[in-house]
């Protein structure tokens, strides 16, 4: 299971002409471009030339810290997670799939075995091989080796760039479907990064008649306006500010807010989520930003007030291929920035990534 298997180290020298090719992080803020042997290809493994990759907070935050949360980066792993490309080569199991197919690929790996697989909660699988998750390599290379289950064939009018965004998008269809977004639901939204945004336009597809999202940030707040949310709400990170806040956003819905999604993750935006939500309304933790929170709980629960999480996300690709098939998706605007594939301009990619400022996504073409 090659970018999902366990960590080859990193050879030392870059190769020649020909070799497979992938960026490897292999110290702090350090990323080689280096060869990367790829596995046989199974019976039901298919060869990907990766054409489009794009760069997630996770990437930029093991690139940094060299970990995220228990997950420990120790030994040289080749970057990457949201990806799509081309078929190269099929195992002989692989009916679904031919050479030259362009495909989106999910990057979890999970057992089929256990209880959570089993139930159809495979995003749980305790024994999950996901992309550049330590230990198992990513999918920033010039080809990998996947399952073939987990490739996804694109639909004509949606490009290679766009199939890689299948992955970030499915975790905003992932947190709709969680927090029961629907025709009827008004919605808020904090945060207004790269997740917030894919998850706002998730839950316009799914039919939120009303999307209220909030920021600190003028102009992601003025990227979501332009990408349809109803109404911004700019906020600060002092909690003095709180009770005044959650009047401006409700008075900026009009209405009840039916459904909360926090994609920030912090104590505030949590507890801003909490306060706002109507009783018997519902809040979905997305974001991750921080591992312990102080949040109002008892007052949420004394209204009835539902909250769940998510953990990245299942059975989303099919959905999300059709919404950009159909239109009712448009990432394009999404990707604010893009790069080739060589030392120099993986490492200004990455720097223009973390910066963050302007840059919503940024895209690697291969």
């Amino acid at each position: 299971m090659g970018k999902g298997g366990k960590g080859e180290a990193a050879p030392a020298a870059v190769a020649g002409e020909g070799e497979n090719m992938a960026a490897w992080l292999v110290a702090k803020d350090t990323l080689k471009i280096m060869p990367f042997k790829l596995p046989p290809l199974g019976p039901y493994d298919v060869r990907v030339r990766m054409k489009a990759v794009g760069i997630c907070g996770s990437d930029v935050h093991y690139l940094k810290e060299m970990r995220i949360a228990h997950f420990v980066v120790k030994e040289p792993m080749v970057i990457g997670h949201e990806c799509a490309g081309i078929i190269e080569e099929v195992g002989g199991g692989v009916k679904h799939l031919v050479a030259g197919d362009r495909v989106a690929l999910e990057p979890g790996i999970s057992c089929w075995r256990c209880r959570h697989c089993k139930g159809g909660r495979y995003n749980l699988c305790d024994d999950m091989k996901f992309f550049a998750t330590p230990p198992y390599h990513g999918s920033l290379a010039d080809q990998i080796v996947h399952p073939g289950d987990l490739c996804f064939k694109l639909p004509d009018n949606v490009s290679l760039e766009e199939g890689a965004m299948c992955e970030p998008l499915s975790v905003g269809v992932h947190a709709c479907r969680r927090a029961d977004v629907g025709a009827e639901k008004n919605v808020l939204i904090m945060g207004a990064g790269p997740i917030g945004l894919v998850t706002m336009l998730s839950a316009r597809a799914f039919g939120a008649p009303r999307i209220v999202i909030a920021d600190v940030d003028e102009h992601r707040l003025s990227v979501a306006k332009s990408l349809g949310a109803d109404a911004t709400v700019k906020v600060s990170t002092s909690t003095d500010d709180l009770a005044g806040e959650i009047e401006l956003i409700q008075a900026a819905m009009g209405g009840d807010i039916d459904v909360s999604l926090d994609c920030a993750g912090f104590s505030k935006t949590m507890s801003t989520a909490l306060e706002a939500t109507r009783p018997g309304g519902r809040v979905c933790l997305v974001g991750m930003g921080h591992n312990e929170m102080t949040v109002p709980l008892t007052s949420a629960a004394i209204r009835e007030v539902d909250v769940v999480g998510i953990f990245r996300y299942k059975d989303t690709w099919p959905l999300c291929l059709d919404f950009l098939r159909s239109g009712k998706i448009d990432v394009k605007p999404l990707i604010t920035h893009r790069f080739g594939f060589s030392q120099t301009e993986v490492e200004e990619a990455f720097e223009v990534s973390a910066r963050g400022r302007d840059a919503i996504k940024v895209m690697f073409n291969l």
